[in-house]
């Protein structure tokens, strides 16, 4: 009997964001996107025999992988980011030292077409991440309203042609029920009428029902305050986004974050009296090098931001 297909992955800004955490040997670190396991395994390396790692990700797979690392100081919890909180109270811990995030879908979810991730395969309709558990998105396709349909791809595709590719959607499944890659790239091509050069008509689509049926935008504004909340003084928050839509959430929480209450200019209060904000910024994004794109063409959207927890009070948002 044959086992499970492999796929390679390689891990995007693997030194770089781990180097951002500014790992302290005895520190507790949280990999809320364990994926294949490249970020934890670098930090584990540099943990010394007292170090903690608590790992998240709702992927069958990748928790399969996660349990192939025997070591004491790493412990995988099978759930969402977005059960930050939970996961750590669960596991007996209030603080943390340092939270990496890799947001977005990983090459093997990618490459595996049984995922339905793809428009390059003809395999059932699924993109769950965690395919235990949760709404496949021909289940979603079957029932959602044009109105919810036009909304879903224009919102998380940034597609223009959000209510023509909803309409022949629409009118598909009165037909036949879409179930198939296949048959959604297909019935997406006939409603694009221009795309960009290299870019098939059907990207656009696939990303926001991806987005919409993982909740992935709506957990990542969940995860950061409640990641805020958990990191020690000192401790550092890296996060690596690939589309403009995660990395606008997480530089817009970084930002706020990280600026004081403003007062009227003309109150008698004294800077010194406004108080600190409870993040700040670390250097400037970073994108991967040059070399690493020609390597990886994937990592070519790639962006990390970093932050480091101040000693002021909990962030409200």
């Amino acid at each position: 009997m044959m086992g499970a297909p492999e796929f390679t992955h390689r891990t995007v800004l693997l030194t770089e964001a781990v180097a951002a955490l500014a790992i302290r040997p005895d520190g507790i670190y949280v990999d809320c996107t364990f994926g294949r396991g490249g970020h934890s395994r670098l930090i584990l390396s540099q943990l010394g025999p007292k170090g903690r790692l608590i790992a998240f990700d709702k992927d069958p797979q990748a928790i399969a992988e996660a349990q192939r690392i025997s070591d004491p100081r790493f412990v995988i919890v099978h759930e969402p980011y977005a059960a930050f909180d939970t996961g750590l109270s669960a596991q007996g811990v209030t603080q943390v030292d340092g939270v990496l995030m890799d947001l977005g879908i990983s090459s093997p979810q990618i490459d595996d077409g049984a995922r339905g991730f793809s428009f390059r395969f003809d395999a059932p309709l699924d993109m769950r991440m965690d395919t235990t558990r949760g709404q496949t998105a021909a289940e979603w396709l079957a029932t959602a309203s044009e109105t919810d349909l036009t909304e879903v791809i224009r919102d998380y595709g940034e597609e223009r042609f959000a209510k023509q590719i909803a309409s022949a959607l629409v009118k598909a499944r009165l037909e036949n029920p879409v179930t198939t890659t296949g048959q959604l790239a297909k019935i997406v091509a006939t409603a694009v009428r221009t795309r960009e050069p290299g870019q098939d008509p059907a990207t656009r689509t696939f990303q926001a029902i991806r987005i919409h049926i993982n909740r992935e935008l709506e957990e990542l504004s969940l995860t950061l305050p409640q990641i805020l909340g958990r990191l020690s003084t000192g401790g550092r928050l890296a996060v690596i986004a690939f589309h403009s839509l995660e990395d606008r959430i997480v530089k817009r929480f970084m930002a706020n974050a990280s600026t004081a209450d403003k007062l009227p200019s003309r109150l008698p209060v004294r800077a010194a009296d406004i108080g600190e904000a409870p993040l700040k910024l670390v250097g400037k994004a970073l994108r991967p090098s040059e070399a690493e794109v020609k390597e990886n063409p994937r990592a070519r959207s790639a962006i990390l931001r970093v932050a480091e927890r101040t000693g002021a009070g909990l962030f409200a948002s």
